[in-house]
């Protein structure tokens, strides 16, 4: 009863984390996967601590007040960035505030898929004992693609492995601690031209320019919920600098947005 009268709050909890960015139906809860993914500079970073910001602001100041836990592989999470973020967005900017915000973010750096999957391991207890922990953040999920892929060798299998053992552990994690799970990727291939049309929802055959081609395990693609589109304008006068294609894949739901990127975080 207990769990499920947690996992009930906990819906409610995220459900305004950004209504720009999912359209109402495509709200994430718990149990969701939301993959983002683009170019390098093309706003995922920022929009992951605007996200982070929403979070561990208190409901007095306008936020959701509820735990995060941030993991990095890429080492280029920016604590001065977030205070930044934070500063402009909170009533009261007392140096307190700011530390009962970040008491609230948990900040864990990984330098290999052998260590990541050791650190999901190794989380598991915690996410038990803080039952307010309910966003976990992963920048980026293909930072070691091509390491391990080197380290396979000819085997497919052996490329994957580590991969797919973090992909099965974190279903699991989503699954029984009620998670919602942000994955940053990167466009690291040229799509091809059959591809688009088995991994894009009809409604964004129109938007198949985003360059998009799965190349993570299987195991990674069949979690995802949301994939998260995001690129760059090109100057044409448009005062917004990115724009982010949000795709709900299992109710075939798409929503387009644009946003730019102030000192004060995202804005759309």
């Amino acid at each position: 009863m207990e769990s499920s009268q947690f996992s009930e709050s906990f819906k409610s909890s995220l459900k305004n984390l950004e209504p720009y960015l999912f359209a109402e139906e495509g709200s994430p809860v718990h149990g969701d996967v939301i993959e983002f993914h683009g170019a390098e500079g093309t706003g995922k970073t920022e929009m992951l601590y605007h996200l982070m910001a929403r979070c561990i602001i208190p409901k007095s100041g306008g936020g959701l007040e509820v735990e995060v836990m941030f993991i990095d592989t890429d080492y280029h999470f920016d604590m001065l960035r977030l205070v930044t973020i934070l500063e402009n967005r909170l009533v009261q900017r007392t140096e307190e505030m700011i530390k009962q915000c970040l008491g609230r973010l948990f900040l864990v750096n990984c330098n290999s898929s052998t260590q990541l999957l050791l650190t999901l391991y190794s989380l598991e207890n915690m996410f038990c004992t803080h039952p307010s922990l309910c966003l976990l953040i992963l920048d980026s999920l293909s930072a070691f693609y091509w390491i391990d892929r080197s380290n396979g060798g000819e085997s497919l299998n052996l490329q994957e492995m580590n991969l797919k053992k973090c992909a099965n552990f974190l279903e699991k994690l989503v699954r029984e601690h009620h998670l919602v799970l942000f994955a940053t990727t990167q466009t690291l291939m040229q799509k091809s031209t059959n591809s688009a049309e088995s991994f894009f929802p009809s409604k964004l055959q129109p938007e198949a320019d985003t360059d998009y081609r799965p190349y993570l395990c299987k195991s990674w693609q069949q979690m995802v919920t949301h994939r998260i589109f995001f690129s760059k304008q090109c100057s044409s006068g448009n005062s917004k600098g990115f724009t982010v294609i949000s795709c709900h894949l299992k109710r075939n739901h798409v929503v387009k947005r644009s946003f730019s990127v102030a000192e004060c975080g995202v804005q759309f």
